[in-house]
This record gives C-alpha cells, sequence and structure tokens, in this order.
C-alpha cells in the first residue's frame, strides 16, 4: 500500500505525515459518481481539491473502448458490517475466523475518546484542525492495521503496523495465539528464516527499544507554511529499517539487531544463495522519505542525482544477515538498480506516463515497493513504483538490471510473482494506493489490474490484464494486492488479495486469456463511509489459502471442487507441503511422481478435450486400480504399457500445455511412487 509523499506530508505537515506514504487506514466519505466533467470556471477549485487529500475525489466516466467491473455478480450487493457483512464464495470454503487480539485494537470508534487522541499523539500526529473527525480516527487506527504473512512449520506469523501477532495453525479450522508481539513502527512486514523472524519498519514512531511512546508530534506550522515539507525531528532514539529478532523460543521472541536504513523498510524481501550457507540476504525496498543526516550519517533526500551522487534515492538496499551472529547484521551494498548503463545517470528509468492525474507527465522512478527473487533461476522480479525491472541476482550483494518495462495503464507498480517455470511475470498495480474504490463500474478493467507479462531470454513482454470481475461500491476500497501461487500442476494459478474486492483466484496458464477461478468476498465495512479493510495478502501454505484481514483478522479458507478446478487437481496440489515460505522468496515447486498428480493431468487433458473420453477413463481405472493394490507389480506393468501411447500423444498435442502435461504423465505413470 502507498500513497504519495506529497499527500504525507500535506496530511498533518508533522512526523506522522510520512507513515501514510506507505499505508492509510482511513475513512473516506462515500462518493457520488460525477455527472459530467469540470467546466473551466472550476479549474482554481480543482487544483485545491486536488492539494487535500480529504476532499472526496468522484468517479469519473469510463474512457473510449474501457470496460468496467460488472455488477452481474453475486458478489454485488452484499449485507454491509464489520464482524457481520454478508459473505459468498464459490470454488472456496470460509474455514475459520480469528479476530485481531485486543492489544491490536483501538479501544474506541468515537475520534474524541481520550484513547483515540492519545494515540495520535503517541504515533505524532499534530496540527489536527485540518483533519476531519472521522479520518483523524482512522489514522489513529492505521497503527493497529494488519499486513503481510510468513510461515513456518505450524505457525504462521502475522505482520500489523503494531507488532506481530504469532499464531499456531497446525489445525487450520482452529488457529490459536502463541504470542504478541508488540513493536510499533509499521509496516509489519515479515519473513522468516530457521531462528529468525525479519520485520520491516518505515513509519517515523518506531523505536530502537520496541516502545510505544512514539515521539514528540512537531509544533504547528508557522501560518504561510502549512505545505512546507517537514520531517521529524532528528532523534538517536528512532528505528527505520529492519528488525531482526531471535524467534527460537517462540512464546518469548528477542530483538538481536535493528538495522537502520536512510528510508525506512516499507517492504523487505529474504534472499537465500545457493552458494553461501553461512548468510541470508535483505532486500529492503524504501519508499518514504529520507531522513536527515543528523539522524543517520550519510542519509541525503536529494532528488537530483546529478547535484548528489550519493542521494538516498534511486536505489534498493541490500543486509547480509550472518546466521551464527545475526546481531552483526548490517547495509553491505545499495545497489543503484535505475542507473542508465549508457551514460550512467543514477536516474536511468520513468514511467513513461501514467492514466493517474497527478502523474500523467513522466517520472522518474527512484524507489521499488516490491521485489520478488526466484533463486533457483537467478533472477528477481521488481515492482518499482513506475516501472516493472527484472534483476539478475546471481551474485545477490550486486543485483544487476536486465530488463524493465512501463505502462501507461500502469499508476503504481506494486508487487510481482513468477510462473513456477519462470515464463511469466504477473506485475500488479496499486492504483490509489489501496486507500480508495478502484473496482466501481466506473473504474477501467485495465487499471489497478495484473499485468501479465511473457519471460523469455531475461526479457519481458506484455500478454493481457487481469482484474477482479465484481463491482465494488463507493464504500470498498479495493484494487490489485499481494497474492502467491497454488501449485496445481499443468497449471498456473495464483490466489491474491483485492482489499475489500476480498479474494480471487485467477488461472494465468495462457499468459493472454487469464480467468477467474474461484473467490471470496464479504460485503463493505460500512455502507456509507469508506472504511479502509479487506484483505491485504491471500496466501496458498500447505493446502490452504490464508487471508490477512487489514480491519478484523485472520481468515483460513480451502479450495473446493467447481467445474473450474476437480477434487484431483486440489490434491495434487496439497501434496506440495514446505518447511517455511516467504512469498518474495519464491520457491521452485516440484511434485511427488504419485497417481494422484496423474489424476490431476487427466482430469486437464479431458477439460482441453486432449485426449478421448475413453482413452481417459482407462487410464483412470487403471490408475485407480494399482492405488487400491499399493503399487501392485501386475498393476505397474500395465501402466507403463500405457505411458508409451501416452507420450506419443504428446507430439500431437494442440497446445504447449497438452503436450506438457502428457508428457508429465508418461513419466508418472512409467515410475509412479507411494
Amino acid at each position: 500500500m502507498n500513497r504519495t509523499q506529497s499527500f504525507a506530508f500535506r496530511l498533518a505537515g508533522v512526523a506522522f505525515g510520512a507513515a501514510l506514504v506507505c499505508s492509510s487506514f482511513g475513512v473516506l466519505r462515500a462518493q457520488a459518481p460525477a455527472a459530467q466533467a469540470p467546466s473551466a470556471s472550476a479549474a482554481q477549485a480543482d487544483s485545491e481539491e486536488d492539494d487535500n487529500p480529504f476532499t472526496p475525489k468522484p468517479a469519473v466516466p469510463l474512457p473510449p473502448g474501457m470496460t468496467g467491473s460488472t455488477t452481474n455478480d453475486p458478489r454485488v450487493g452484499l449485507k454491509p458490517g464489520l464482524y457481520d457483512a454478508g459473505e459468498t464464495a464459490m470454488g472456496m470454503e470460509h474455514l475459520a475466523f480469528v479476530k485481531k487480539p485486543n492489544a491490536f485494537q483501538l479501544s474506541s470508534t468515537n475520534p474524541d475518546d481520550p484513547a483515540v487522541q492519545k494515540s495520535l499523539d503517541l504515533i505524532g500526529v499534530g496540527n489536527r484542525d485540518k483533519i476531519p473527525k472521522p479520518m483523524q480516527l482512522v489514522i489513529a487506527q492505521l497503527a493497529f492495521a494488519n499486513s503481510d504473512f510468513a510461515f513456518q512449520g505450524t505457525h504462521l506469523f502475522q505482520g500489523n503496523f503494531y507488532g506481530v501477532n504469532f499464531y499456531d495453525i497446525s489445525n487450520p479450522a482452529k488457529v490459536s495465539l502463541i504470542t504478541s508481539l508488540v513493536c510499533p513502527g509499521g509496516q509489519g512486514d515479515v519473513s522468516v528464516y530457521g531462528n529468525l523472524l525479519f520485520m520491516s519498519v518505515e513509519m517515523p514512531n518506531g523505536r530502537l527499544d520496541c516502545g510505544v511512546q512514539g515521539f514528540p508530534p512537531l509544533p504547528p506550522p508557522e501560518p504561510g507554511h502549512e505545505k512546507d515539507h517537514r520531517i521529524p525531528t532528528a532523534s538517536a532514539d528512532r528505528f527505520r529499517g529492519v528488525r531482526v529478532f531471535d524467534i527460537s523460543d517462540i512464546k518469548n521472541p528477542k530483538q538481536v539487531a535493528a538495522v537502520q536504513t536512510c528510508r525506512g523498510s516499507h517492504t523487505h524481501t529474504l534472499v537465500v544463495d545457493p552458494n553461501d550457507k553461512d548468510n541470508v540476504y535483505i532486500y529492503v525496498s524504501g519508499t518514504s522519505f529520507v531522513r536527515q543526516s543528523e539522524e543517520l550519517a550519510g542519509c541525503s533526500g536529494e532528488e537530483k542525482p546529478e547535484k548528489d551522487p550519493n542521494t538516498s534515492l534511486f536505489r534498493i538496499d541490500v543486509i547480509k544477515v550472518p546466521l551464527a551472529a545475526p546481531q552483526q547484521a548490517k547495509v553491505v551494498s545499495s545497489p543503484r538498480v535505475f542507473i542508465d548503463a549508457r551514460t550512467g545517470a543514477l536516474n536511468g528509468l520513468n514511467n513513461g506516463g501514467s492514466h493517474d492525474k497527478k502523474a500523467e507527465k513522466p517520472a522518474d522512478t527512484n524507489q521499488c515497493h516490491d521485489i520478488t527473487v526466484y533463486s533457483a533461476l537467478g533472477l528477481a522480479a521488481g515492482a518499482c513504483s513506475g516501472n516493472g525491472i527484472l534483476l539478475d541476482i546471481k551474485d545477490p550483494v550486486h543485483p544487476k538490471r536486465v530488463d524493465a518495462v512501463n505502462d501507461p495503464n500502469y499508476s503504481y507498480w506494486h508487487s510481482a510473482s513468477f510462473s513456477n517455470d519462470g515464463t511469466k511475470v504477473v506485475f500488479t498495480d496499486e492504483w490509489g494506493g489501496g486507500l480508495q474504490p478502484r473496482c466501481r463500474p466506473t473504474d477501467p478493467n485495465k487499471w489497478g489490474a495484473d499485468a501479465i507479462f511473457n519471460l523469455k531470454d531475461d526479457k519481458l513482454s506484455f500478454a493481457s490484464y487481469y482484474k477482479m470481475s465484481a463491482a465494488q461500491t463507493e464504500t470498498e476500497n479495493c484494487v490489485a494486492h499481494n497474492g502467491s501461487l497454488i501449485p496445481v500442476p499443468g497449471r498456473d494459478i495464483e490466489v491474491q488479495a483485492w482489499y475489500q474486492g476480498g479474494i480471487s483466484v485467477m488461472d494465468f496458464t495462457d499468459p493472454a486469456h487469464a480467468y477467474e477461478i474461484a473467490y471470496f468476498d464479504r460485503g463493505p465495512v460500512d455502507a456509507n463511509a469508506l472504511v479502509l479493510g479487506g484483505d491485504w495478502s491471500a496466501y496458498w501454505y500447505n493446502g490452504y489459502i490464508y487471508g490477512s484481514e487489514i480491519a478484523r483478522g485472520l481468515d483460513v479458507f480451502k479450495l473446493v471442487p467447481s467445474k473450474f478446478l476437480t477434487q484431483s487437481e486440489i490434491d495434487a496440489a496439497k501434496l506440495v507441503q514446505v518447511s517455511e515460505l516467504n512469498v518474495q522468496n519464491q520457491q521452485k515447486i516440484t511434485w511427488p511422481s504419485q497417481l494422484t498428480v496423474a489424476k490431476a493431468y487427466l482430469d486437464q487433458l479431458g477439460r482441453s478435450q486432449a485426449l478421448s473420453s475413453d482413452r481417459i477413463a482407462d487410464l483412470n481405472k487403471a490408475i485407480t486400480r494399482t492405488q487400491k493394490s499399493h503399487l501392485g507389480k501386475k498393476d505397474l506393468a500395465k501402466l507403463r504399457g500405457m505411458a508409451a501411447s501416452v507420450e506419443t500423444s504428446a507430439s500431437d498435442a494442440k497446445t504447449p500445455e497438452d503436450t506438457r502435461r502428457l508428457h508429465a504423465l508418461a513419466q508418472i505413470l512409467e515410475s509412479p511412487t507411494a
């Protein structure tokens, strides 16, 4: 989630303003669609509205040739509510919901309540006269918003702007809280490796000691200086960067390192070098303001790199963490991933222009929002505000850009996922920063969507867009957000969060024709005001889908058969078990050579009509008989005899996908395992 710096500093004109560079947990007034374009006489008023982050932004007519979300969908018209909203699903079953712990909830919904005002004080919000009371309440709530997930064994770690909650998911239908780590500072994104947990901190209320007291707010600006760029007073106690915790004792995590960075850590990516068993690396993506050098030596916020080649913009940071001595973690490089290789200019990438009103003019790219590494390929995909980039990470300390793309239909490149075979990359666009309703019938389906790119020879080429299709209301923030692969063999499937658009499961096996195969949605948190809520992340882990609900807590789902997905495909996906999952550190998926996987391939070959129904029936019958005999010799021999004809059929397949499925099926039939 991200907003512009100008929004952040206009918001409060104080220390906390920078916090909204990374996220906003807020209430905006519901907006009615605009009837017509503004007249020329309203230009000055429009300009003033653009400068006021609290002015409602009306919907605009669809641009020529574009279509919006459909209103003909079961997700349209669901009952609103926080804990009693209407729900609907297709291809998914809601198994469990766990509320946020009390310590991670604001105790009042009254903006005048002393508890709300105290929270605003603690996170540094001063000069509140121009902040509407509903927004004051939500800014206070931001300090307790849920964010991203990490997984290890039977443990789930849910980040939050107030710290991290540790859950036991040994029984996904009965998730239980293990402990809460209170450590404010947002955004709270987490990853885990062995006995270490890493946490991103970007907001200026973060303290080295994880204290909750924050820092005193700046005094109100002098008259006439309300729009001045102001940053927090330097403090030796402030922390912005990546925290490292020892979680050997899961109930008593202990901070062992706190690595400061100039822009803090909006997100971070765990990087494991297959050639280095002694260290792990952290790629740090900072999107907030640059702190002053008085607080951290060497920091420079110069926006024109030709004036200061040491500017803290136009780079990422790389932290090296010695596994035997994590307390020695430190920044070891700050790669200039946006550099122009021909001229040496640090600002070598540009968004090329955008449909977003405030970014329609070309603007230099000076930050990455999120980076997904795929060490098995030696590549990383960076979603870097104005561009999608491809990095060579074979030397993880010195990643090098090998390609970059932009798109006029993209406003803010947010996150990325590789297909398992590395031939595709899905980038997301967080148009509106996650705060606004961007899935209305008037919002184009090419905006705030996924863009699917083919990847070949380290080059990206655009294939198509995908957007959650059901129209959401004016009071539901909705745009593309975090997701992960679902390991169904023979297909490329991703589950993805869409804030109050809920969760959507997309098949992008054919990158030119992605389509939805499952979903879950709730009604708006509030029918009359836009209250930020919904799913921040939706990830598959060892057979289940987990949703990080910003305002409510934690959801657990399972897939169920539908016309788009069979039980055999679901069973085959469940065979893939991992010991850890940090989604931005993408691991190559491999499937066991089990007959359950063969059945999944047969279902797909039947769906595409690559094999006749009679052959599929014969193969299924032989597979079932072999399973019942526990791989009896006679049954195995028959399967091997059938493998040859399946392999022969691969040469006649009409699509590359079916060719691969037939090859894979033949291999399993030749040598199945228990």
